[in-house]
């Protein structure tokens, strides 16, 4: 599978999205192949509302075992979307209750977008998951792959 197997983005199951372990090694240290950290934007969170697409069932097809993360700046905007009316907050609010199943992560960006970008260039993750075709560039420029939607509800990885 392209892009599973990017041991600069790997990280074990109990590893800390700074980027180390429960022992304090540096995630890239790992040779066992363990799970790799996944960030999920706004707009993947929303797509089973918006393109029904089952996110994390998704995800294990492309990856099999993941650790899925959401900065807070991305769960801020789906608290904003969801107070409005009609299928996008609707969408929101399924959102929010999606990114409870990840864990939050903070970032010294409060915007989401540059949350995420942050997260892909410090290392902090090894794939981000949006829809957002501006977003997907600034992180494939960061030489860090992205998995986005690929016909009507399936998922698809696209390597820098």
């Amino acid at each position: 599978m392209p892009g599973t197997d990017r041991g600069d983005a790997t990280y074990g199951p109990t590893a800390d999205v700074d980027g180390r372990d429960a022992d304090g090694r540096d995630a890239d240290d790992h040779d066992d192949g363990t799970a790799p950290v996944v960030a999920l934007d706004a707009s993947a969170l929303m797509a089973p509302i918006e393109a029904n697409v089952r996110l994390f069932e998704e995800l294990d097809r492309l990856l099999g075992s993941h650790a899925a993360v959401v900065p807070a700046a991305v769960v801020a905007e789906l608290d904003g979307l969801r107070s409005g009316a009609g299928t996008e907050a609707t969408a929101a609010s399924v959102g929010a209750d999606l990114a409870e199943r990840a864990e939050t992560v903070e970032t010294d960006a409060s915007y989401a977008d540059d949350a995420l970008v942050e997260l892909a260039t410090t290392g902090r993750v090894g794939y981000v998951v949006t829809n957002d075709r501006p977003l997907a560039r600034r992180v494939l420029d960061a030489d860090v792959p992205v998995i986005c939607l690929r016909g009507r509800n399936t998922l698809a990885i696209t390597e820098p």
